[in-house]
């Protein structure tokens, strides 16, 4: 029988990741301050640990997927976290967006105690979760890399290793969302013009992904969660926020200057203040169709 695994963090991504990884006859102890999102692996028979530390306690590998930085402090370095219990010995592997400040203190705080820090945050959406084809951006020693290998390989089909420095994994995946944000805002701007200007929007959508304008929004986001208005991709817009905003910063402490990143930093701020936190990120459309008194529908949801 396998050492068990700890898993921290059941919500949207990290319930599909621990799953996979049970189907694959991993064995976890898992921890959620959620008991909605604990209740399908207590059903499973899944051992849950009342608290990170506990989960450290059980576990030399330590998973965790969480929606913010706040999160991620709290679970490593606050009463009954992670540190209470991790030693030599021990690797936390962080799959969230942590930001680059709280993943470098986290990862001191562990390396005091003896224990190793994989920066590892995913990118691919709950889909990619569901299907095990995650790109894992990974930051932290070769060994500890080589070690968590067998469990990234369930959930993830492309694993890079970007540098041995946590933190990097952060910067590579904040990049990588502020090009996802620019692409969804540009998108919703472009498809409400056309469609304000009466042209069918499963047209436009054909034209642009054959054309030069094409993207990962044209391709994928629209087709899939806006023109059926079924707003469902599955990440908040408020998570989306929250990373452009982690990028602005990042830039800012770099010394580099984001023109067009401040427009999108803005436009994702807007729909924040409009009440679509909560919301799928797919819905920013809506506030550019609400200004513009335009619909971007397919022809089968108009």
């Amino acid at each position: 029988m396998t050492a068990p695994v700890g898993f921290i963090g059941l919500g949207q991504m990290g319930g599909r990741m621990a799953r996979r990884l049970l189907a694959r006859g991993h064995s976890l102890v898992v921890c959620d301050i959620s008991p909605r999102a604990l209740a399908p692996f207590r059903e499973m028979g899944v051992p849950v640990a009342g608290s990170p530390s506990e989960v450290a306690a059980r576990c030399q590998v330590v998973l965790a997927s969480l929606p913010t930085p706040a999160s991620v402090a709290e679970v490593v370095l606050g009463p009954g976290g992670l540190a209470e219990a991790m030693g030599p010995g021990s690797l936390f592997v962080d799959l969230s967006t942590t930001g680059v400040e709280v993943e470098e203190r986290v990862a001191r705080a562990l390396e005091a105690k003896g224990a190793g820090c994989l920066d590892a945050p995913v990118s691919g959406g709950v889909r990619g979760a569901d299907e095990g084809t995650l790109s894992i951006m990974a930051a932290g020693s070769r060994e500890a890399l080589e070690r968590a290998r067998p469990l990234l390989e369930v959930i993830g089909r492309h694993i890079f290793h970007v540098s041995e420095r946590p933190g990097h994994g952060q910067a590579m995946k904040l990049i990588n969302n502020l090009l996802s944000a620019t692409a969804m805002a540009a998108t919703a701007e472009a498809m409400v013009l056309a469609a304000k200007v009466g042209l069918d929007p499963e047209t436009a959508l054909s034209v642009l992904n054959v054309s030069s304008g094409r993207n990962t929004a044209t391709e994928d986001k629209f087709p899939r969660s806006v023109l059926p208005r079924t707003f469902d991709y599955g990440f908040r817009a408020g998570l989306m926020h929250k990373d452009v905003a982690l990028a602005a910063a990042l830039a800012r402490q770099a010394g580099v200057p984001l023109v067009v990143g401040r427009a999108v930093e803005l436009a994702w701020e807007m729909a924040v203040r409009e009440g679509l936190a909560e919301q799928d990120f797919t819905a920013l459309v809506t506030l550019y169709e609400r200004w513009a008194g335009a619909v971007v529908g397919g022809r089968e949801a108009r």
